[in-house]
């Protein structure tokens, strides 16, 4: 297939194919916009490496999942369920045709436990391994053990748009890592001063902003939890209510599929809508037409407590890398803005990158798993 096109990993593709030919490891930073989750994976498709094996590709929401696989398919010009499908908790769309699956975390666990050999598997792609949630590091430990004891020709692909590369080069034996700019347009930045009214209220004084200026394009708030969208929904409806021009949405994983597509597509009668998000639309999801981000700065953490026994949601605030995810958010169409209700004293006092979800979370599934693929052993096992 052509790979020609706009998007600047167009320009990386030889290099990236060459370099998991030689090496079969390798490192993708590729800034948002710069089609790695679309484009790659559809161009490593005719490898001859591959050897007419598949290619997994995880994706760690159940709702990118389908949406990129949707994405992919319309590409190729076919059917969901060709030679692209999908793979989620309690839904698959897949076939004897299917070369490029894609998965979520837990999927891709439970296929590398039941079949260590994976002999039908030529490549595995790791997209969005910034999260590092404790699934995504558990599978890439699996697929590393798998390449140098039973597997030697299997390809491992780890890619982001805001990683610590050198890290995750380092775990993966020095591997090669690849950089790749974005291509987003320019997003004017607004920090808010630190504000003890509700969020809220925050949030409907920065969308009276962003509607004061006129702009075309569709809104998107970012807020740390399913509480807290309910809350700003309720509040916004009613201070601006009486504007027809506008539709509220919501989106987050506790929403079934449907009502999660339904806020990823443009308004049928062209109206501007503002669409109160968790972190689920951060990265993979690409929502089209947004042109202004209104950022809470917060997100839901669950903190396992030893103590207790128990685990808990606690809001934190967001990374740098997270951030800067969420800004660009506003620049993938057109020339956006971003407000984030925080100063720029605040800012510069946030971590670098997110937190591995291993040094926070209850371990007992982890280590159920761990016992399953028999490393007993944890002081020995390559974390």
């Amino acid at each position: 297939m052509s790979t020609a096109s706009p998007l600047p990993i167009s320009a990386f593709l030889p290099q990236v194919a060459e370099v998991l030919h030689r090496s079969g490891k390798l490192v993708l930073q590729a800034e948002p916009g710069a089609g790695k989750s679309t484009l790659l994976p559809l161009s490593l498709l005719d490898s001859k490496w591959l050897k007419g094996k598949k290619i997994l590709m995880l994706e760690p929401r159940r709702v990118a999942a389908k949406s990129i696989a949707h994405y992919l398919a319309h590409q190729l010009g076919e059917d969901l369920g060709e030679r692209v499908g999908y793979q989620i908790k309690n839904d698959r769309k897949i076939s004897k045709n299917t070369v490029l699956e894609i998965v979520t975390e837990g999927i891709l666990t439970r296929r590398l436990q039941g079949d260590p050999e994976i002999a039908d598997i030529g490549l595995i792609i790791f997209d969005e391994f910034h999260e590092r949630s404790i699934h995504a590091d558990l599978s890439l430990m699996l697929a590393l053990d798998i390449q140098q004891t039973l597997r030697e020709d299997l390809k491992l692909l780890v890619m982001s748009a805001t990683i610590d590369t050198g890290l995750v080069s380092r775990y993966m034996g020095c591997s090669e890592v690849i950089e790749c700019p974005g291509r987003i347009y320019p997003v004017s930045l607004q920090f808010m001063n630190e504000s003890k009214a509700p969020l809220a209220q925050q949030v409907v004084d920065a969308l009276r902003l962003v509607l004061g200026e006129e702009k075309h394009g569709d809104i998107l708030v970012f807020l740390p939890g399913q509480a807290d969208i309910k809350r700003c929904l309720s509040t916004c409806k009613s201070v601006f209510g009486s504007n027809t021009d506008l539709r509220f949405h919501s989106l987050y994983g506790g929403l079934t599929l449907a009502l999660q597509e339904q806020a990823l597509i443009p308004d049928p009668n062209g109206k501007k809508r503002v669409v109160f998000t968790t972190n689920i639309a951060e990265t993979s999801l690409t929502i089209e037409g947004v042109s202004a981000v209104i950022d809470s700065g917060l997100e839901k953490t669950l903190v396992y407590d030893p103590s207790s026994d128990m685990t808990r949601l606690e809001t934190t605030y967001i990374s740098k890398a997270s951030a800067e995810q969420r800004k660009g958010r506003a620049g993938r169409t057109q020339a956006g803005t971003c407000i984030r209700l925080w100063s720029e004293a605040r800012h510069s006092s946030l971590r670098d990158f997110q937190g591995e979800e291993v040094l926070s979370a209850d371990l007992s599934g982890l280590v159920l798993d761990l016992n399953i693929w028999g490393s007993v052993n944890f002081d020995e096992i390559n974390w």
